[in-house]
């Protein structure tokens, strides 16, 4: 048996801010928001709505985002980022700029421009994440 991986908790000087800006960035649903942390999960794990008894389909149930505040601010680069990826439908270059107009920045991090297929963006608070490329799997 094994545990399920449940959120990713990310800490932010305004969590409320940050937990908004995801949800924009991902479509996702504001399903717990306090003083004390912003919850965000997936818009069909709502749909769903209340306790799941079952086992596999509570493992296959997506995981969530929480954003917590913290007093200071971020200082070095991160040893844990979110890898973000199109569908082979979509238009790469256009989600970026989604990315670009909601406030991300374009972050270099060592990469080499030339030899990778993804981009590398920083949240409005400076969290790195990437933007791989196009996929179907």
């Amino acid at each position: 048996m094994a545990l399920k991986w449940y959120t990713t908790v990310i800490d932010c000087t305004d969590h409320h801010a940050q937990g908004r800006w995801w949800a924009q960035v991902l479509d996702w649903t504001v399903a717990y928001d306090t003083d004390h942390e912003v919850v965000l999960v997936p818009k069909h794990a709502i749909e769903e709505g209340g306790p799941i008894a079952d086992l596999d389909t509570w493992m296959r149930r997506g995981q969530g985002l929480v954003f917590v505040p913290v007093p200071e601010g971020k200082s070095v680069k991160n040893r844990l980022h979110l890898d973000l990826a199109p569908h082979s439908s979509q238009d790469r270059d256009a989600e970026i700029q989604r990315l670009l107009d909601l406030g991300a920045t374009q972050i270099e991090v060592g990469q080499n421009p030339d030899e990778v297929t993804w981009t590398v963006l920083a949240d409005p608070e400076g969290n790195e994440f990437c933007v791989l490329s196009s996929r179907d799997q």
